[in-house]
């Protein structure tokens, strides 16, 4: 198939997946659209506070996106085509039914962080497990993409020390967790999210407009993988944001405590996704088209890193300006995913002691610890614990779904649209954890039977003990 075409035809069924798919769930969903929002009903002026549509759609890309469509996109396109298979189907059947319907069951239990709803639909002890995980996966991403951006700043001519960007991008941080949302995320957010925009939609553009052979390689189903690291499971793990993420997850509450209507849940939260998905797929078409290939790609990531890959492409393809477009992209992205983290680890703590956020003191009372420990895990050396963070992050992904289908299925709708996507992300996790070197270590073919066996018991729990209830 020719790659002009290939391209075109994922960008159209992203498309059709929203205008088609994301119609359906709804319709499965069927919401009530009289439903009183927590914008409403619990409005404090800081975190429950009414905002624009526009506005809610471009923080909410923000907050789920960060670097991993782009980062992520990339080392990806390492596998060859596949990758752009991943992204469109993950991104519709995953993804953005993951994203929307995780959103509209917070909506429909007042704005209820995770922790909250999985307690709710698979126990309390799953609840307080899972509030942990997450806590520490949104601590861990604050501190993570303070490092990030602190080094590549401080890598730049006349620039300050490391330790000194660092500080500045605490005391940013700091603010926007403590602060009333429309405050400094409301405002700065929708511009940082045109520049995400129009980062990816220039640099494709200029690569048709300069003549690349895009996606020359268009045959699917061969690993072009340098280390040759197996499609199954590494490829889902490794494409995360732009197909499936638990991540988002904890990120969507933010928005849900903004929503105006009802709705508008299907364009914020399942056309942000898509939004997503697509700029992942640029990414990857980039990754494929502008390397020629796989080890041309590979030998620039493994020589410097994804962002001077980054650089690299902005800066070849979009002219002087590129470099200064690749910087902010580099540097805010990050930062716009790192700020929201830490502000829903504050809410997610504050879920579990039942503690009104609107008195400032309060935020401080859990803002300063919350700090604390994320200063002290910036000592700790980050590479082996990275190593699991894509593991973590879909595992989340799975126990969402599961909780989405139990939602789902107590409300009397069709939870097949969840619990199948679920199926398959646990056998994925179960498999990598088996197989994974820094795990288990066992080989591919055992790994995988006990992941999908694995998997069809929980398919069998969930059918046999979660009961058909209303659940209004």
């Amino acid at each position: 198939m020719n790659g002009t075409i290939c391209f075109i035809l994922a960008a159209l069924i992203l498309l059709a997946g929203y205008l088609f798919y994301g119609r359906l769930v709804e319709r499965i969903l069927n919401p009530r659209h009289d439903h009183p929002l927590p914008s409403a009903t619990k409005a404090d002026g800081v975190d429950y506070v009414p905002l624009p549509r526009w506005k809610i759609f471009l923080i909410q890309l923000l907050n789920i996106a960060g670097l991993g469509p782009v980062f992520g996109a990339l080392s990806g396109a390492l596998f060859g085509p596949a990758a752009l298979l991943w992204i469109v189907i993950g991104c519709i059947l995953g993804g953005a039914t993951h994203d929307f319907l995780a959103a509209m069951m917070s909506a429909h239990h007042e704005g209820e962080n995770l922790p909250e709803t999985v307690g709710r639909y698979l126990g309390p002890k799953m609840g307080h497990a899972i509030r942990i995980l997450c806590v520490a996966l949104c601590t861990l991403v604050g501190v993570v993409f303070t490092l990030g951006p602190a080094g590549m700043l401080a890598s730049l001519p006349d620039s300050l020390p490391m330790l000194h960007w660092s500080i500045i991008i605490f005391g940013y941080y700091f603010l926007a967790t403590i602060l009333p949302i429309q405050t400094i995320i409301g405002r700065i957010y929708p511009f940082f999210g045109a520049l995400f925009i129009f980062m990816a939609l220039s640099v494709i553009v200029m690569l048709f407009v300069n003549g690349y052979d895009i996606l020359p390689n268009t045959d699917f189903f061969t690993n072009t993988h340098p280390k040759d690291t197996p499609i199954w499971p590494a490829l889902f793990v490794t494409i995360a944001c732009g197909a499936i993420s638990g991540f988002h997850a904890t990120q969507s509450p933010l928005m849900v405590r903004c929503l105006p209507r009802v709705r508008d849940g299907r364009p914020l939260f399942f056309g942000a996704m898509i939004a997503e998905g697509f700029v992942a797929l640029i990414w990857a078409t980039i990754g494929l088209s502008f390397y020629q290939g796989p080890e041309a790609l590979a030998a620039s990531m493994f020589d410097g890193t994804p962002s001077s890959t980054v650089t690299q492409v902005c800066t070849t393809l979009l002219g002087p300006g590129g470099a200064v477009i690749a910087l902010l992209g580099v540097v805010i992205l990050p930062i716009t995913s790192g700020d929201t983290a830490l502000r829903c680890s504050r809410l997610m703590l504050a879920d579990m002691l039942k503690l009104p956020q609107q008195p400032i003191r309060n935020r401080l009372l859990l803002a300063l610890p919350l700090f604390a420990i994320a200063i002290a895990l910036t000592q700790i050396d980050f590479q082996i614990v990275w190593r699991y963070f894509g593991w973590f992050n879909q595992a989340i992904a799975a126990i969402t779904l599961w909780t989405i289908s139990t939602f789902l299925r107590r409300r009397g709708s069709w939870h097949w649209i969840t619990t199948v996507p679920a199926m398959f992300m646990s056998a994925m996790c179960i498999t990598y954890f088996l197989c994974s070197k820094e795990s288990f270590g066992m080989d591919m073919m055992s790994s995988t039977a006990a992941g999908i066996i694995a998997s069809m018991l929980l398919a069998a729990l969930f059918i046999m003990h979660i009961p058909d209830e209303t659940d209004e």
